[in-house]
């Protein structure tokens, strides 16, 4: 089996403006990693990335020493494991990891899709009849997050945690679907604590260097679209 040392050299392979690069950036940077990021090309995949993850082909890959590491969760446990130095990402009770990890397979199980339906639909009624979804999808994850935070702003309290990352995937997304169908989906009357979490994650040192600005992720999505 192939072994790596906290010494090991770091790379990720990622690309811009991946919401699922984000987690792995925010992870490293959490945990203080030096490493060295590989922009990819989708339409044109590098021989690294096919040989890293030969299975899926797809970003984000970290790989540490001789060891590939594929699928964001994935990879942000392993970093949370390989680097055991404070801060812990994930929860230390095993309820509270269990619960950290049910909902942020729920943000890529079902409100990803959403997303993707609204940002994806090709006339307005589609686009709100979908927005419905997404709405359901984040009213839940407000009752998650009042459980969760403990009165605090992020998921984790006072500190960005497993589920902070998980959901901080979504943030660039929302704002292009925000943008695109007119519907505030964080908002004080149903999803206010989601909403200030937002605002707190967005702005947060270990993310803010690798987020994208809300124009830049609307330009974006509009041509990956093809929305004028």
């Amino acid at each position: 089996m192939a072994q790596s040392g906290l010494n090991s050299t770091v790379k990720l392979l990622g690309t811009w403006g991946s919401p699922f690069a984000l987690r792995a950036q925010v992870a490293l940077h959490l945990k203080s990693v030096e490493y060295e990021y590989m922009e990819e090309v989708l339409n044109s995949k590098s021989d690294l990335l096919l040989e890293s993850n030969p299975i899926y082909k797809k970003v984000p890959v970290l790989i540490h020493g001789d060891v590939s590491v594929c699928e964001s969760l994935n990879i942000v446990q392993y970093i949370d494991e390989s680097w055991p130095s404070d801060p812990s990402i994930l929860p230390s009770h095993p309820s509270d990891r269990a619960f950290a990890r049910f909902w942020a397979h729920f943000v890529d199980g079902k409100c990803f899709e959403t997303i993707n339906e609204v940002a994806g639909a090709k006339d307005n009624d589609v686009r709100m009849a979908m927005a419905g979804n997404l709405t359901d999808c984040l009213t839940s994850l407000e009752e998650a997050f009042q459980k969760s935070s403990k009165g605090g702003y992020l998921f984790g309290g006072e500190n960005i945690g497993f589920l902070d990352i998980a959901c901080g995937a979504m943030v660039g997304p929302l704002s292009v679907v925000e943008a695109f169908s007119g519907v505030k989906f964080l908002n004080e009357d149903t999803t206010p604590g989601m909403l200030q979490w937002a605002e707190k994650f967005r702005a947060h040192e270990a993310v803010e260097p690798y987020l994208p600005t809300v124009a830049e992720f609307l330009e974006f999505a509009k041509k990956k679209f093809n929305v004028q």
